[in-house]
């Protein structure tokens, strides 16, 4: 039996990022789908201090719990490993993760970035992207960071921004930023293709595709703006600082919005995963 081609998936957004059983539920079903692709599934993460592409189904329902579980960028896997922690992997270790075990490929929902009001406040995402080969596919940078600013930190550091059937980076919720993609795709082969060209060229760096959110999943571009910039200001009220801001901005959004962000977020995160799991079978069909 020839293998499949590996689709790397995160865990943060199973022990941190969605609520309890709609977490465990769209874990099994990213999963679900990559396999319906003709890929195969690799959701990242540490048990007792071990990095493992591959949790199983019993592994992901004590991560959706959350009981535990430690949410872990880049700084904590030390931290992670003499400990001998489970912990949970964001954007820019599950990168790391992916490139330790060869995984070429890795869906997620959105990526870190800058932070509103605070340019020295930097997503790790943004360094794994900078140094970590791996093509990570996504609906664009959180829309609670500052997009522009993101899209300029991105071209800094010399990573290729891939607008997959689109010509402007989307944000997330929303299909459209206004910032301009570095090279637009329209099929798996395409960024196949130039993903192969990347690494034949010896460049070191990650690759960004970016798909917008599906249309009819997608929030109205108002609603969202205000959403943001209310739980911004809740947050700035609440002191809330560090790891646990995501969590809390999304949730105050998904309240907000009367759960269509948090539909949003499933539809991109199904969708994205779609998309990555045809680009790795690409790939692993090519040269």
């Amino acid at each position: 039996m020839p293998t499949l081609p590996l689709v790397a998936l995160e865990s943060t957004v199973i022990a941190h990022g969605l609520p309890y059983p709609d977490n465990v539920r769209t874990a099994l079903e990213l999963e679900a789908i990559i396999r319906q692709a003709g890929a195969e599934p690799r959701t990242c993460g540490f048990i007792a201090g071990e990095p493992v592409a591959g949790l199983t189904p019993e592994q992901i329902e004590h991560f959706a719990r959350g009981e535990g579980v430690l949410k872990a960028s880049l700084r904590d896997l030390a931290v992670v490993a003499a400990r001998r922690l489970d912990a949970a992997t964001t954007v820019a270790t599950t990168m790391w993760v992916a490139h330790r075990f060869g995984i070429q490929v890795f869906v997620t929902g959105g990526i870190g970035g800058v932070h509103r009001g605070m340019s020295y406040d930097e997503s790790a995402d943004l360094t794994a992207l900078a140094t970590i080969p791996v093509l990570v596919v996504c609906a664009g940078a959180k829309a609670i960071l500052d997009l522009p600013a993101t899209r300029e930190r991105l071209e800094t550091l010399g990573v290729p921004v891939i607008g997959y059937g689109c010509d402007e980076m989307p944000a997330f919720y929303t299909r459209s930023s206004g910032l301009p993609v570095d090279a637009r795709c329209d099929t798996p082969a395409e960024v196949a293709a130039l993903w192969q060209a990347h690494r034949r060229l010896g460049l070191r760096t990650g690759m960004l595709v970016t798909v917008p959110v599906p249309a009819a999943a997608a929030l109205d571009e108002a609603l969202a703006d205000a959403a943001v910039a209310e739980a911004l200001a809740a947050a700035e009220r609440a002191g809330i600082r560090g790891k646990a801001l995501t969590p809390f901005l999304l949730d105050h959004i998904a309240r907000r919005t009367g759960r269509a962000s948090l539909q949003a977020n499933l539809a991109l995160l199904a969708n994205n995963a779609r998309v990555g799991a045809a680009i790795a079978v690409e790939l692993g069909n090519g040269p």
